[in-house]
């Protein structure tokens, strides 16, 4: 599982025109799934996002979680975090999970998002889509669950 993930001021995603998934301060999350990842993956990345300390403390350190300031998620699933541009022009996706298996990776990320008790907002699978935010810092990490960066 890879995310990039952005700390916002707000962000919305909207499909068809239409506004879906929208937060104020928090998280935007971009989460490309491959088929081995399993709950362990899942548990493993839902941790880290939540409990990443990117958010200015007192002091202006940034020292505090989500969880700590009180801060919305929005999730949206991104197919290309796997895209692979090392051979040629056109990047291969052949590490992505399968849609079937991803979109079910995908809801059950969701679920485990709600389940920490965090305003959760989402995209739409296997949709056009598009995010609009206002990164705060800016503030932009790169996660893998096999730890390549």
């Amino acid at each position: 599982m890879r995310a990039v993930i952005q700390k916002v001021a707000h962000a919305s995603v909207k499909v068809d025109g239409n506004i879906i998934g929208e937060i104020g301060k928090g998280l935007l999350v971009l989460l490309g799934m491959q088929e081995s990842d399993d709950e362990k993956v899942m548990d493993y990345m839902m941790d880290k996002i939540i409990h990443l300390r990117i958010f200015e403390d007192e002091e202006g350190k940034m020292n505090l979680s989500l969880k700590d300031v009180g801060g919305e998620l929005l999730i949206v699933p991104n197919f290309t975090l796997y895209g692979d541009a090392r051979k040629g022009k056109r990047p291969s996706y052949s590490n992505a999970a399968p849609p079937a298996v991803a979109e079910q990776i995908y809801n059950r990320f969701i679920e485990k998002a709600k389940a920490t008790g965090i305003k959760v907002e989402q995209g739409k699978f296997q949709s056009h889509m598009e995010v609009n935010l206002l990164n705060d810092g800016p503030v932009t990490i790169l996660m893998d669950s096999d730890k390549n960066f």
